[in-house]
């Protein structure tokens, strides 16, 4: 490793393991402590899932606070998924980046916290599920995944912040992770007053959802635009399928949205004739956002990631790769195993670290980085939220006539006023906050002229475009390097911009198809419910911001830009976990391979559910005691997780039986003083109004935006202590900074704006 490679000592916890192994994939030094006999999950069932995450690190064994300190005196960060928090106290240059269930402060800092409590307290299973049934646990721990991709990007904001001065202590939640990353979860009720029911297979905005194929499922829908409904019409047409759609009254999507069911119905009646494979490629073949659900042993099959070589070898078994390809287009393709203490001589090597800056002002990390916005929906100004939450001058390109349909499209509209006005849409204005928008028609000569001149003058250009629009504009990567060398360009394609599906169509819900989480998310083989919102935007916009703060580390490091081809696709696919390294299994909804309980119960009061996790024998005897069988903790059949799981409906029964008698919050605390993960399944009413850990955290920030008026925003999941991020302005109004940014940032003079405005190129 080179003295520029940053060195992450990793203190490993299932909430920031991942994290490491991201890590691993950008290229830095990822130094694993293990207790003096070695990680006691190289062992038994769990070695599959040490192999999998710690694979590509080192590993050093420490025995006293002195050996950690030595270690950490020579490392430039250090991912502390303790529960008490390593001792920092004289390491002034160090990122201390702590990963806990609930945050360090507030009155459920102690709180314990499984994948599946974390989950239930942050907001993910409430919409997951049919409405008429508990409330569903996403698979592979995605709540443990979106915290460890958010401490993946502290510790990049960190390291960036250490150029200007000392180290730091960054707080990251699990929960608050989880409450950030719900699409319209909680946007509902903060723009509506209203908490949509869980969706069962049909996605609550988008008319998308979980179809079924003759040998599976499918994931699709009627598409979100005109072309789109008229191409499957007119497929649906030549198979003598259509049945009544074709009558004009169909084409008004406000008339197929409130008969949804009924022309689902019909779609549904179509599809189940094809195999799963088939109908995706057909429905491809004519731009139709369609996708397989394939389970995740069925991955290493899809042509498109074995052509762009995703996939890890991994002592010499093939693993789920990493989200994108870093630096400058490398991908990672073998990974090994460390022995317990290979590296026990990097507790005694000397190594300098980046010395601490003079004290500068305590201004965001990404303060002075500008970014160029090309995105829309979801995934891409995600992404680019994250940015701008955290200093990034984002300037949004926008157009009237290539409009984003969360602005204008009423099926995405939330807002307590008329869904026609495209400044007060609650979907817009949350994840394009912070930001700065133009209105620049790039399909003119004079648009695409401007937007060279802005790229010139810009640090960043994030899209997310199908793959060959860029190109279309004239604007491919050479182009973009000769433009400006030093760009980071980021583009965030479903498919990535090589490969043979590179033209596929895609929206979230076909990526989580295709990536395997869908086909895992249901209660059996046959009874496959789906995550239907937008999860898979959430995961792809992440790592694009993870991507561009680590290219962004790159460049200051050896001057050099890229283009980081960031695949929807890989990124969903890269949050599956085990399940490559593991026995194929069908969906076990929410049970947990080796623990016992796990589960969902129903709590006192309508529609309310209580998530508990045992983790051990003990955790299991605690809790007999807690609910009044402590006779259970001694039954000789139910001493180990396997005797708990054959005796499945006696443990269920008994814990159900007492959770229906209690508030689900009485209950969770009940056995949170106990020591056992428990917590309350919370929509969006009640994270806003009752949790009283995000109410201490002052997660949600009041905001008055120019048009729409004061609302509640999400807050921001990752708190650097020195330099933290936050909420500076609301979302813009369309256009609002065209003339100022054009003035600013491209120098064009008022004489040239006026022209361009009298063209219609600015509007």
């Amino acid at each position: 490793m080179s003295a520029s490679t940053p060195r992450i000592v990793e203190l490993t916890s299932p909430l920031t393991r991942f994290a490491g192994r991201l890590l691993v994939g950008l290229g830095h030094e990822v130094v694993l402590v293990e207790p003096p006999q070695g990680d006691p999950d190289r062992q038994g069932t769990e070695a599959h899932a040490f192999a999998h995450w710690h694979a590509g690190k080192r590993s050093v064994t420490v025995e006293d606070a002195s050996g950690l300190h030595r270690l950490l005196a020579g490392a430039d960060a250090v991912l502390d998924g303790t529960a008490e928090g390593v001792e920092s106290e004289g390491l002034d240059h160090l990122v201390h980046v702590r990963v806990t269930p609930f945050g360090l402060v507030g009155p459920r800092s102690g709180w314990q916290g499984s994948d599946l409590v974390v989950a239930a307290t942050g907001g993910m299973l409430a919409q997951v599920g049919d409405p008429d049934g508990p409330p569903l646990h996403l698979p592979e721990n995605q709540a443990e995944h979106l915290a460890g991709v958010n401490a993946a990007i502290a510790v990049q904001l960190g390291l960036r912040a250490r150029r200007r001065g000392p180290g730091q202590l960054i707080d990251v939640s699990a929960q608050a992770c989880v409450a950030a990353a719900l699409e319209a979860g909680t946007l509902a009720y903060l723009h509506e007053d209203r908490v949509p029911p869980r969706p069962g297979r049909v996605h609550p905005l988008v008319p998308h959802g979980l179809f079924r194929a003759a040998d599976g499922f499918l994931g699709g829908g009627l598409g979100g635009s005109p072309r789109m409904w008229d191409a499957l019409l007119e497929w649906l047409r030549e198979e003598g399928a259509e049945a009544d759609l074709g009558e004009p009254r169909w084409q008004d999507p406000v008339e197929r949205k409130t008969h949804q069911e009924y022309v689902f119905k019909v779609v549904q009646d179509f599809v189940g004739t094809w195999p799963k494979a088939e109908f995706a490629e057909r429905a491809q073949a004519r731009k139709l956002p369609w996708a397989a659900v394939d389970l995740p042993h069925e991955l290493p099959d899809n042509p498109q990631l074995a052509a762009r070589d995703f996939f890890t070898e991994v002592d010499g078994r093939t693993d789920l790769g990493f989200p994108f390809a870093f630096p400058e287009g490398r991908r990672v393709t073998s990974l090994t195993v460390p022995a317990p203490g290979a590296d026990q001589g990097l507790l005694d090597e000397p190594r300098t670290v980046r010395p601490v800056p003079a004290d500068s002002p305590a201004v965001p990390a990404l303060d002075g980085v500008r970014v160029l916005d090309l995105t829309w929906v979801l995934a891409g100004p995600y992404c680019t939220k994250v940015l701008a939450d955290h200093g990034a001058d984002v300037i949004k390109v926008e157009s009237v006539r290539r409009p984003d349909p969360t602005r204008f499209a009423p099926f995405m509209h939330l807002s307590r006023g008329p869904h026609t006005d495209p400044n007060t849409n609650g979907y817009f204005n949350e994840v394009n906050r912070n930001k700065r928008s133009i209105a620049l028609d790039t399909r003119t000569e004079e648009g695409v002229a401007v937007l060279r001149e802005l790229i010139a003058s810009c640090d960043v250009l994030v899209e997310n475009f199908s793959a060959t629009v860029m190109k279309k504009l004239g604007l491919g990567y050479e182009t973009l390097r000769e433009l400006n060398p030093g760009l980071v360009y980021v583009s965030m394609s479903g498919m990535g911009h090589t490969g043979p599906r590179a033209g596929w169509v895609s929206y979230a819900d076909t990526v989580s198809a295709a990536g395997g989480l869908t086909g895992l998310t249901g209660w059996g083989p046959d009874d496959v419910v789906g995550v239907i919102y937008g999860h898979g935007d959430i995961v792809a916009g992440l790592q694009g911001a993870l991507a561009t703060v680590a290219a962004l580390e790159h460049r200051a490091e050896t001057g050099r830009g890229q283009h980081i081809d960031l695949s929807q696709l890989e990124a969903i696919a890269a949050h599956m976990g085990t399940s490559l390294l593991t026995p194929a299994r069908p969906p076990i909804g929410n049970a947990h391979p080796q623990w016992s309980p796990q589960g969902v119960y129903r709590s006192l009061g309508a529609d309310r559910w209580l998530a508990v996790s045992v983790r051990s024998d003990e955790e299991w005897g605690r809790l007999c005691e807690v609910v009044g069988r402590p006779e259970l903790a001694a039954d000789e059949r139910l001493l180990t997780a396997a005797g708990r799981r054959s005796e499945s409906a006696l443990v269920d029964g008994v814990l159900g039986e007492w959770a229906r008698t209690l508030p689900a919050d009485v209950a969770a605390e009940l056995l949170q003083k106990r020591g056992i993960p428990a917590g309350a399944v919370q929509d969006g009413r009640e994270l806003v109004e009752h949790d009283p850990q995000l109410r201490a955290r002052g997660f949600y920030v009041r905001v008055e935006h120019p048009a729409a008026g004061p609302f509640l925003q999400e807050g921001v999941p990752i708190r650097l202590t020195r330099t933290p991020g936050g909420i500076r302005r609301p979302a813009p109004l369309l256009g609002a900074d065209t003339e100022e940014v054009l003035r600013e940032v491209a120098g064009i003079p008022p004489e040239r704006l006026r022209r361009l405005r009298e063209a219609g190129v600015l509007h």
